[in-house]
């Protein structure tokens, strides 16, 4: 290839990467794209913890996940129920902490 033709199609290389790593990075108020799947996941797991444990109603409480950090929100028969739900979704891997704004009816 001729060289006059390397350095332009070097720099356009170069600036196309540069603009996919930028764009798919993260920021304090968005998720990477990795984040985003890893939070999807997390939502998930905590998810079906919660629909597998007995003694808690899972269509009345919901799951959101960003950056690691669950909120579970909804309301409770029971207080205890609460704290179980809390509980519950702090031992499912990847969960780094749990925001409850769970009430009771």
């Amino acid at each position: 290839m001729n060289k006059l033709l390397r350095l332009p199609l070097l720099l356009l290389i170069s600036a196309a990467s540069l603009t996919a790593m930028v764009g798919c990075s993260s920021s304090p108020t968005r998720e990477s794209t990795g984040e985003y799947i890893d939070d999807t996941v997390i939502t998930t797991r905590v998810k079906a913890a919660i629909f597998n444990e007995p003694t808690l109603k899972s269509t009345e409480i919901n799951v959101e996940t960003f950056k690691g950090v669950v909120q579970l929100s909804g309301f409770v028969g029971q207080a205890d129920d609460i704290d179980r739900a809390v509980a519950v979704a702090r031992n499912v891997s990847g969960v780094r902490s749990v925001s409850n704004d769970l009430r009771l009816k």
